[in-house]
Parts: structure tokens; sequence; C-alpha cells
């Protein structure tokens, strides 16, 4: 049995490259189509009813691109849109809240998790619940960290300003003792190595990109999902409106490289 049909990625705008990274490296040979929502980035300050609109707008896109699996490469969509994506689509959807989870649970020594992620994220309470649902135990400081997305999104990967909001959101959960930080957002993998510099202690980064291709993986086996061995996976990107440093992003921090994007009309 082989699928050649693509995985289909979506996230509110270049964050989820991070999750397309992952899934090239892990698996090669499979075809993807990603679609970022540079038009309506970003969604963490947005309504849970906005959010989950935007997310079926998005998913049907993929869909109508015969998309065999949906990936949520976006910790707010995630958050609040999961369940409705999966009772509308007849495929199977993968976010990153549960795998992400899992990973920093595993990650942990003193049981004391930190999450950081947008508004929305944050408010929603996913991480807590995901971590709390498989550990009664696990303590959880969780901080929103709405000024990393826009940094990250201008290309400000290695800048000062960028690292003085880091320690500036940063600092007071490292006081309170945590040992393992959640990058609750698929942007934050992108200022990995920035937190690392910054911080300067032993602290254990989750990447919620590299966990939620796992999970990928693990459901395409499951559903025999699988393209042909022999297949020369590609890469396809389309966005719902240009964006100035999303080729240089996905170039310099990624070294991903695709055809000419496309241009995304939405609903």
């Amino acid at each position: 049995m082989s699928d050649s049909r693509p995985i289909g990625v979506f996230d509110s705008g270049i964050g989820g490259l991070t999750v397309v990274k992952a899934l090239r490296d892990l698996l090669p040979n499979e075809n993807i189509f990603y679609l970022g929502d540079t038009a309506r980035v970003p969604y963490g300050p947005k309504s849970p009813e906005t959010v989950q609109r935007y997310a079926v707008e998005l998913a049907r896109i993929l869909m109508q691109k015969n998309s065999k699996v949906l990936v949520v490469a976006c910790n707010t969509v995630s958050s609040v849109a999961l369940p409705l994506l999966t009772k509308k689509f007849p495929v199977p959807v993968v976010g990153v809240i549960e795998p992400g989870a899992r990973a920093a649970l595993q990650a942990t020594r003193n049981r004391h998790v930190g999450v950081i992620g947008t508004r929305a994220t944050i408010r929603s309470g996913s991480y807590e619940m995901a971590l709390r649902g498989n550990d009664k135990s696990v303590r959880v400081s969780s901080r929103a960290c709405p000024l990393l997305v826009p940094l990250i999104e201008e290309g400000l990967l290695d800048d000062d300003v960028t690292d003085q909001m880091i320690m500036r959101y940063l600092k007071p959960m490292l006081a309170d003792g945590i040992d393992t930080l959640v990058l609750g957002c698929t942007h934050y993998p992108l200022l990995a190595n920035a937190i690392e510099r910054v911080l300067k202690e032993k602290i254990v980064l989750v990447d919620s990109a590299q966990n939620c291709a796992r999970a990928v993986e693990d459901t395409l086996d499951r559903e025999s999902l699988r393209v042909a061995a022999s297949n020369r996976g590609g890469l396809n990107v389309a966005l719902t409106d240009a964006a100035d440093n999303f080729l240089n992003v996905a170039r310099d921090a990624l070294h991903l490289s695709f055809s000419e994007i496309e241009l995304q009309a939405l609903p």
C-alpha cells in the first residue's frame, strides 16, 4: 500500500514551518502541503470563536489539496479547535499539545514544568489539562509571551530586543523552580538558541514541533497512510498574504527549500 497524497499542515504564519522542518527530517519521502495564514497572523489575541472559524477555513483549503492528514501546526488552534476539526473532517487530525505534554513529562525531573505560549493558548489551560491528565502530581507554571511571535515574524532571532523579552518573560519562571520548559508555540523553536543563550541555566526545552512530527509518523503507520519508500518527497507552500521575511527565515533558520510560493485566496 502506498498513499502519495500530501500531509496538510497549517499555521497562523511562519511558525508552523518548524513542524514542516521536523516532518521533512523524520519523513523525507512524504509530500507536504503547507498553508500559512499570514494575512491574519497572529491568532493569539483573537477569540476562540474566531480562531475556530479560521481553522475550519484553512482545513477546508487543505482538504481541497487532497490531504491525507491534517496537521495543526499551531498551539493556539490546537488549544481551542482540535475537537471541532476532528469532528468536521474525515481524515486524521494531529495537534501539537498532547505530544508536547507527553515529552515534557518524560523530561522533567523535579515535576515542575513551565509552559510559554500565546495569550489564547495559555488562557485555554490546554497544556495544564494535558500535563495533569497524564500526571496529577506535576506542577505547571504558565506564561503568555505575546511579543515573541511578532519578533520572530520580523526575523529578529538574534537581537538584543528579543533577548530582553526572553529574559523578562522567563526569569520569574526560573525563579519559581521549573526544570523543563515547553515551547508552547510553533514559532518558539526558532528562538531555542536564543533562549539557551539568555538563560545560561540547565533547563530542558521541549520542542512541540519535533514531538508533533513523531505523532504524525505514528498516525501514518497506524492508519496505513505511508507513501512508498521510493517516493521523493516534495514541499509546496501557500500563504494567504505576502510575508517579507518568510523566505529568509525558511532558508536561513530552518534550511528549507521549496518551489515558488502560492498565494492562497481566503473564502
